[in-house]
C-alpha cells in the first residue's frame, strides 16, 4: 500500500461514516509519520481503520470498502473495520496520533499510530507477520529501544506478559546491533 492508497482509504471511509476523523490502527498508518517508508513494511494490501467520532460505524466501512468488495476489487485494497480496543496501546497514545490530511483526504483527518505506539501493539500482538515488520522497522531505525521500554510500561499487560515483550524488544536491536 502507498500513502496515496491510504489517502484514498481515509477518503472513502470518512465518507461513509459521516465522520472526518478516521484513526488508523494497522501496520499502514505507519504512512502518516513515514510517507516513503521502506516497501518491506507496506506489502499489506489493507488498513485498519474506525471513526473516532462515530466508532460503532466501523461495520459500515468493513462492509462498503472492505476485503473482497467491489472497492478491493477495483483499487487492490481496502480498509478493514476494526472496533476500537482491537489493538492493544501504550497510555496516552491519542495526544501522540499523526494527522494525515491533505487534498487527497479531501478534508478529512487521517489520525495513524506514531510509530512506537504502533511497535508496542504489534509486539503485544506477536503475530509472525508483527515479527517481521517490527524487526525491519528496527533494521531501518525507525525505532528507539528506549522509548519502546518506556511505552511498554504503560501498556495494559500482565507483569509476565510485559517482561517476555522487554525481552523480544532487545533481541530485536540486539540483532541488527
Amino acid at each position: 500500500m502507498t500513502r496515496h492508497d491510504l489517502e484514498h482509504i481515509i477518503r472513502a471511509s470518512a465518507d461513509i461514516a459521516d465522520d472526518q476523523e478516521i484513526i488508523v490502527v494497522g501496520s499502514q498508518s505507519i504512512l502518516g509519520q513515514f510517507p516513503h517508508a521502506p516497501k518491506e513494511l507496506l506489502v499489506s494490501v489493507e488498513a485498519d481503520v474506525y471513526p473516532r467520532n462515530h466508532p460503532e460505524r466501523w461495520e459500515l466501512i468493513d462492509g462498503s470498502i472492505g476485503e473482497l468488495s467491489p472497492f478491493h476489487r477495483t483499487f487492490g485494497y481496502y480498509a478493514q473495520g476494526v472496533e476500537p480496543g482491537t489493538a492493544v496501546l501504550p497510555d496516552e497514545w491519542e495526544s501522540r496520533l499523526v494527522v494525515l490530511a491533505n487534498q487527497n483526504t479531501r478534508g478529512a483527518r487521517g489520525l495513524c499510530l506514531e510509530v512506537h505506539d504502533l511497535a508496542i501493539s504489534k509486539y503485544v500482538a506477536r503475530r509472525d507477520k508483527d515479527r517481521e515488520f517490527l524487526q525491519t522497522a528496527v533494521r531501518y531505525r525507525l525505532l528507539g529501544k528506549a522509548t519502546l521500554h518506556e511505552r511498554l510500561l504503560g501498556t495494559p499487560v500482565s507483569e509476565e506478559r510485559r517482561a517476555l515483550i522487554r525481552q523480544w524488544i532487545d533481541g530485536d536491536f540486539l540483532a541488527v546491533a
